[in-house]
């Protein structure tokens, strides 16, 4: 959420941003009810001022004055009323487009339409050649005898998968080896819930503009989420924070959920865009400051790139368009890992930066030295996700005969083995 003063001072900015995003929002309507809401409120104060001052002053006064005092109570009450009841439906309208209102995205990031008009920075690691015909990850997952789709399918109906034997195996290697790695980098675990309230979803950026991707249960009146960082991020929500504590490292490794709702018919086959499936998140928590905030996201995409790194897949890094941003994203680089079957990079990790946007939501501040009150930065990144990394994985490193070598910093979780197959 913007800071309503940003807003009015910014109307130009905000409104390109919004435009830049390609998201719709009424800023004129919202300035109009601004306008509209300010007297009021400023009426509603000075009443119940009054109010509050006038019933001390019943306890102290005569009876003939104490008569007056509470007619005059009874008069403000009812034009407290009134102002209530005409102020209620503007701030309901206020208050919910100020939810729709996008970040500006920041310096630098280039203008484009779509994901098409990303802009590739960095490209790490060799392209594999093969001296044979390569197969997809699907056809070799089934000869491997390490997916199944059909029967997560029959389980769960599209885009539905089951990793069995080695394959749950090897999900269970790159998890671990990733988990490892940011618990030595300093990062502190958290296991979250899952299932969240509309508050942490509305609080992350996540509702209202991404409810149809969500799973909600409506008897409870709870979100499944779609990644750890709606918990990990909502977790100090409403609380104020020291700023000597700051920045705060976290992560989280959890089931996370999609409906994947529009992508009727896109990357449908394989284990591209499932919607259930487990993820390792990292999430910082800092002080409002960009430099700071542009330090934190060059160490959430480190250690991403490290693991990838460390795996031995290549990849590139791009700057997301303003087109590809997400309504609170100030600015985000994706990682797209190398995939054979599609002969082009895929999208394999998100890193984000949102300065206030989802603090002001969460209601999430610190305190400084001098005692004032600031709203904090928040970022977050992928470290991994499954099973969308077993396409590069096993696509990469397969061998003419069929087999799969298995990375070397895997194997001591694979019990040794140096080749699925």
């Amino acid at each position: 959420m913007l800071d309503i003063k940003f807003i009015r001072e910014n109307v130009d900015v905000v409104k390109k941003g919004a435009e830049s995003k390609r998201m719709t929002v009424d800023i004129d309507r919202l300035l109009h009810l601004d306008t509209e809401i300010k007297p009021l409120q400023q009426q509603l104060e000075k009443l119940l001022g009054d109010r509050n001052r006038l019933s001390k002053d019943i306890g102290k006064a005569s009876p003939t004055d104490r008569e007056v005092l509470k007619t005059a109570v009874q008069d403000i009450k009812g034009k407290i009323d009134s102002i209530t009841e005409d102020l209620r439906p503007k701030k309901e309208e206020f208050d919910s487009l100020m939810l729709f209102v996008p970040a500006p995205p920041g310096t630098g990031v280039p203008i484009g339409k779509d994901d098409s008009e990303n802009v590739s920075v960095k490209q790490w690691g060799e392209v594999p050649k093969f001296s044979f015909a390569p197969k997809d990850h699907v056809a070799l997952g089934e000869r491997l005898g390490i997916v199944d789709i059909p029967r997560g399918v029959k389980l769960a109906g599209s885009r539905s998968y089951v990793l069995k034997g080695e394959g749950a195996i090897l999900e269970q290697a790159i998890l671990r080896y990733s988990y490892e790695k940011l618990l030595k980098k300093g990062y502190t675990p958290l296991s979250i819930p899952v299932l969240v309230k509309e508050d942490a979803m509305i609080g992350t950026g996540f509702f209202p503009l991404g409810r149809e991707q969500t799973y909600y249960v409506e008897k409870d009146e709870l979100a499944l989420v779609g990644t750890a960082e709606v918990s990990l991020t909502s977790y100090f929500s409403a609380e104020t924070l020291d700023e000597s504590d700051l920045p705060i490292r976290l992560f989280a490794q959890s089931p996370c959920f999609r409906r994947e709702a529009g992508t009727y018919g896109k990357d449908t086959k394989g284990l591209y865009r499932v919607h259930q499936f487990q993820k390792i998140e990292q999430v910082i928590i800092a002080r409002a400051d960009p430099e700071v905030s542009k330090a934190m996201h060059a160490e959430i995409l480190g250690n991403a790139e490290e693991i990838l790194q460390d795996f031995g897949l290549p990849y590139r890094v791009v700057d997301v368009c303003t087109g590809d941003l997400g309504q609170g994203q100030i600015r985000k680089n994706d990682i797209e890992t190398w995939m054979p079957s599609r002969n082009g990079y895929g999208e394999t990790h998100s890193c984000s930066t949102f300065h206030d946007f989802q603090a002001r939501r969460l209601k999430l501040r610190y305190r400084d030295r001098t005692g004032n009150l600031s709203y904090c930065h928040t970022l977050n990144n992928t470290a991994v996700a499954m099973p969308r990394i077993l396409i590069p994985l096993l696509e990469c490193f397969q061998e003419t005969d069929g087999r799969v070598r298995i990375p070397e910093v895997l194997r001591p979780y694979m019990r040794g083995k140096t080749h699925l197959g």
